[in-house]
């Protein structure tokens, strides 16, 4: 069994793939010879799985897996962890600004501290305004959201225990968001500052609106809330269209009032039905993840497995 296993989701890395597994096998040798790479090949747009099915044949410690669609990063670290082998394992990203240079420092601090998990945290990042703009809001509104403490400076890099990834690979969602089903299952977790780097080539297929997709998609998955503040404000409009029933109760028959308003009702017939119409979307959501879930369709299918000596087309 290895003592260490590497899981990298990746997309679009053609350029990235040489560098990238060098680094790790360099990096990996200084704690041990007895570790193991799994690069999973989400279908990108470019040549990215022969370039790891080239790394995979010159060194028997690369394996890859290619994807048969592209189901998206959080499915694709699910698939490298289902075949790790590893009695600790490090997912990292495949754009080098989470640094391989970094994984022994990891793997020392959990020995040291004897943590489950420690991740890494980012010092500065290396992105642009919009980037850590957006990544920031993302978090803290996944945060408040599911009730979690998120933290912008910490991804998916860090090294976790073989126990933790088996807690991981037992939950059953439809959805996976990694960094949450972590803090989910528990276990001791420690931080460790690492520095962060430019991407190496290309710029992150991460923009706004899958950021946004994404965060709709676990906060569905991973809670209740976005329900409960919607009764919240149900309870709120109620009380509030009370007040201003008896106040224009009170101002007819005080003679203040004689004409009803045509503003006020409009205004309250729009408003009350906007509440109701995001109600009822809100409910549709969530019945649409619980039918996602039900189907219990795999979260991914594996097409190819290049080992050195073979690649297995599966199906």
């Amino acid at each position: 069994m290895p003592l260490i296993s590497i899981v990298s989701p990746v997309y679009k890395a053609e350029k990235i793939i040489p560098t990238l597994v060098q680094r790790i096998i360099t990096s990996l040798t200084q704690i041990t010879d007895d570790f193991e790479v799994l690069l999973v090949d989400d279908c990108g747009p470019d040549n990215s799985w022969a370039e790891i099915v080239k790394a995979s044949k010159y060194d028997s410690r690369v394996k890859g897996i290619k994807l048969s669609r592209n189901f998206g990063q959080h499915a694709a670290i699910t698939a490298g962890l289902s075949e790790v082998e590893g009695d600790w394992i490090v997912v990292m990203d495949c754009d080098l600004q989470d640094q391989p240079e970094e994984i022994p420092f990891l793997y020392q601090e959990a020995i040291n501290t004897k943590r489950d998990v420690v991740l890494a945290r980012r010092v500065q990042r290396i992105d642009g305004f919009f980037k850590r703009l957006s990544s920031k809001a993302f978090y803290q509104t996944l945060g408040y959201l599911t009730n979690t403490e998120q933290n912008p400076e910490v991804a998916n890099f860090g090294i976790y225990k073989s126990k933790v990834i088996d807690a991981v690979l037992a939950m059953k969602d439809y959805v996976r968001f990694f960094p949450t089903m972590v803090k989910w299952v528990g276990f001791e977790v420690g931080t460790l500052e690492v520095q962060h780097a430019e991407r190496f080539e290309g710029d992150s297929s991460y923009n706004f609106a899958s950021l946004f997709r994404l965060g709709i998609d676990t906060v569905l998955s991973f809670s209740d809330k976005p329900l409960r503040l919607m009764i919240r404000l149900g309870g709120v409009m109620s009380i509030a269209s009370f007040c201003f029933a008896m106040y224009y109760i009170c101002a007819h028959v005080l003679g203040i009032i004689t004409v009803s308003g045509f503003s006020s009702i409009m205004v309250s017939i729009w408003f009350l039905g906007g509440v109701i119409i995001t109600l009822m979307g809100m409910l549709g959501l969530y019945l649409g993840k619980a039918f996602d879930q039900v189907k219990d369709r795999p979260v991914y299918i594996i097409s190819e497995i290049s080992k050195q000596h073979e690649t297995v087309r599966l199906g």
